[in-house]
């Protein structure tokens, strides 16, 4: 069954993933492009590496393809499971780098954003972004993913518990924690970073 991409974009996750375990390519395509830029930008942050990031959004998003024919409706939706994938997979690469320096694990260093705005800017934008995540790369590993997840990814309370497989009440103890130890770690570069106080 082939269908129209404009037809078919207001479909579930969960729909989707019926009609590609059917064999409907086209579903597998609205699926991918609806998830896939979600899952990297949760790896970029979690691992601070855009290389493995990707790496990681391939690797999850093939685990949902293996999993489709088997998918069982209403137990999880396909989003809070692939964030959990995700995350795990992360989690793994990050464990399996300890004891490497900052410079190793960041690379040469951030990336600056396209050129519409002027250089002065994008190097304060970047300096604040390799900030913020060496900031989160000192976090433990389970404050970082809840901080990732409900500030940088905006997932709910709810939806992170059923991603982490902990309590709605544990998220917020970890996200606050979190919160409050990126302020301190951050607190004193506010001005080389030229971040004001409302900022």
């Amino acid at each position: 069954m082939t269908m129209a991409l404009d037809a078919e974009a207001d479909r579930s996750d969960e729909a989707l993933l019926a009609l590609y375990a059917r064999g409907d390519r086209a579903a597998a395509r609205i699926l991918t492009l609806r998830l896939t830029p979600r899952v990297l930008s949760l790896a970029q942050r979690m691992l601070g590496d855009v290389g493995e990031a990707e790496d990681v959004a391939q690797e999850a998003m093939l685990k949902l393809w293996k999993i489709a024919p088997d998918w069982r409706t209403g137990e999880a939706q396909v989003s809070t499971w692939l964030y959990r994938v995700a995350s795990n997979l992360c989690t793994d690469r990050l464990r399996r780098r300890r004891g490497l320096g900052l410079d190793d694990v960041f690379g040469a260093g951030v990336e600056p954003p396209d050129d519409d705005p002027g250089i002065e800017t994008r190097l304060e934008e970047a300096e604040r972004a390799a900030a913020l995540q060496a900031a989160l790369e000192d976090l433990p590993e389970r404050q970082r993913q809840a901080v990732v997840l409900r500030h940088l990814e905006g997932l709910s309370n709810p939806q992170i518990a059923a991603v982490m497989d902990i309590g709605v009440e544990a998220v917020e103890s970890l996200t606050a924690r979190g919160k409050r130890a990126l302020a301190t770690r951050l607190i004193g570069r506010r001005a080389e970073l030229g971040l004001s106080d409302g900022t």
